[in-house]
């Protein structure tokens, strides 16, 4: 299940405990990008590293699922001014540093290397999961879709609760590896352990790129 990555006695007990069986790989899939905003795909700011490797990854799987219409959706965390500055957020106690995603900043604008496109919607969120507080869910359902693909940042945080909510929500969740990131190896790779062993799928960049070539390609516009 997880190639031994924490010992082969780990690997007994989350056998033994039932863990790690593979999701669907559904029809109708989605791509969440989470959080490849510069405050976390630059090093040069505080919150953030050099996440450019997952930025081109995540590039290549958006191109992939182009041909067959699979929708592309966007997430940044933003504050507020009196969110930024206040009390009322409050994970920003435990993470004060994230009061520099303030709205408009450099910071929470799109890494500019994505190829999002004009229609691709953009969900604000001020928590972890693309899921909690926002319109994901119903952004989601209402286009129809059973599969979520899960790309961004950062692996151990944002990632991985919005991979616990999608399953929660109803949807497989796949991750491929090469999509996620995070600040340090230690937490990234504990985070996909436990994606694997509990929520979703993770899999290599080659194997998601196959999986949306095998959907039918989309139909062209009708003509008026």
């Amino acid at each position: 299940m997880t190639g031994g990555v924490h010992g082969e006695r780990t690997d007994r007990t989350y056998e033994r405990a039932g863990f790690g069986a593979p999701v669907r790989r559904g029809s109708r899939p989605a791509v969440v990008v989470v959080d490849l905003t510069r405050g976390f795909t630059e090093d040069t700011f505080p919150s953030g590293a050099d996440l450019t490797d997952v930025v081109a990854a995540t590039s290549a799987l958006i191109e992939a699922a182009r041909p067959a219409a699979v929708p592309v959706l966007f997430t940044a965390i933003s504050y507020s001014p009196a969110e930024a500055a206040g009390d009322a957020v409050t994970w920003l106690r435990k993470a004060p540093g994230m009061r520099a995603m303030a709205e408009g900043s450099d910071a929470v604008a799109l890494d500019p290397r994505l190829p999002r496109r004009k229609g691709d919607p953009l969900v604000v969120k001020k928590g972890a999961s693309a899921f909690f507080g926002t319109s994901l869910a119903a952004l989601l359902t209402g286009l129809g879709r059973d599969t979520v693909l899960v790309c961004g940042a950062t692996t151990s945080g944002c990632v991985r609760a919005t991979a616990v909510d999608a399953v929660q929500s109803g949807f497989d969740v796949l991750v491929p590896r090469e999509c996620v990131g995070d600040r340090a190896a230690g937490p990234h790779d504990a985070a996909l352990f436990d994606i694997q062993a509990k929520y979703g799928d993770v899999i290599d960049l080659a194997e998601a790129v196959g999986y949306l070539g095998r959907l039918p390609a989309a139909r062209p516009a009708p003509v008026l």
